[in-house]
C-alpha cells in the first residue's frame, strides 16, 4: 500500500488555512499545521483530529530562519518526505505608501513573500526525492501590477513579491514533477478579511485547493483565482 502524500500548510491555525488543512485531510493526506503559536496549531488539529484523520501541528514561524530549519527536519525524520507546501502565513498591516513604516514593511516582506521563499527552498528536496510536488503560493490580486492602489502599500508590495518567488521558483522546477503556482482566494469572511468580505471560507480554500489538485501537465509559475489566470 502507498504511502500518503504529506502536506505542510503554514499559518494553519485558523482561516483559510485551517480549511485548506481540513479539505487536505479529506483527501487523504498526512497534514502538517505549521503556527506560529504552538498552542493555537496544538488546538486546531485536536479540532481537526476529531474526524480520525492524519493530522498534527508544528510550532512554525515563518519569518525565523531556524524555526524553518527546525519544521524542516521534523518532516525529514517524522516522514522522509513532502508532496505539497501551502504558503498560507501571512500579515495585513495598515499604511499607505507615502506614511510608510519601515518595521510594518519589513515585517509584511519577511512573513508574506521571503518566509515562503525560505520554507519553500527548505522542503523542495524533500519532495525532489519523489518528483513530485505541488507548491501552492497564497497570494492576493491586491499584489497585481495591473491593478494595484495604495491602499496597505506594505501588503500590496509584499504580495507582488511573493507573486515574482513563484515565478522564480517555477522556472528553476520546470520538467521537475513540482508546479509551482500563486493563487489569490479572493476577500473572504475571516479574521484578516473581516466579517463584510463577501466570500466564503469554503470557497477561498477551494480556490487554494485547485492548485494542490493540478494534474502533472497542469500549469506552473501562474497566478489563479477560482482556476482562472489573473493579471499579474
Amino acid at each position: 500500500m502507498a504511502e500518503p502524500r504529506v502536506a505542510l500548510v503554514s499559518g494553519a491555525n485558523r482561516g483559510i488555512g485551517l480549511e485548506v488543512a481540513r479539505l487536505l485531510t479529506g483527501q487523504g493526506m498526512a497534514v502538517v499545521l505549521g503556527a506560529r503559536d504552538a498552542r493555537a496549531g496544538n488546538e486546531a488539529a485536536a479540532r481537526i483530529r476529531r474526524r480520525r484523520v492524519n493530522v498534527r501541528s508544528y510550532e512554525l514561524d515563518v519569518t525565523d530562519p531556524t524555526s524553518i530549519e527546525a519544521a524542516s527536519g521534523r518532516l525529514e525524520e517524522e516522514f522522509g518526505r513532502l508532496d505539497v507546501l501551502v504558503n498560507n502565513a501571512g500579515v495585513y498591516l495598515e499604511g499607505d505608501a507615502t506614511t510608510m513604516d519601515r518595521g510594518t514593511a519589513d515585517l509584511s516582506w519577511r512573513t508574506n513573500a521571503l518566509g515562503a521563499w525560505e520554507l519553500a527552498v527548505a522542503t523542495i528536496p524533500l519532495m525532489r526525492r519523489h518528483g513530485w510536488g505541488r507548491i501552492v503560493n497564497v497570494s492576493s490580486e491586491a499584489g497585481s501590477l495591473a491593478s494595484m492602489n495604495s491602499f496597505m502599500a506594505a501588503y500590496n508590495v509584499s504580495k507582488a513579491a511573493l507573486n515574482a518567488v513563484t515565478r522564480v521558483l517555477a522556472a528553476d522546477l520546470r520538467g521537475s514533477g513540482i508546479l509551482v503556482n500563486s493563487v489569490c482566494p479572493g476577500w473572504v469572511a475571516t479574521e484578516m478579511g473581516g466579517r463584510g468580505a463577501p466570500r466564503s471560507l469554503e470557497k477561498g480554500a477551494a480556490s487554494v485547493l485547485w492548485a494542490v489538485d493540478l494534474p502533472d501537465d497542469g500549469p506552473t509559475g501562474g497566478f489563479f483565482r477560482d482556476g482562472r489566470p489573473l493579471k499579474w
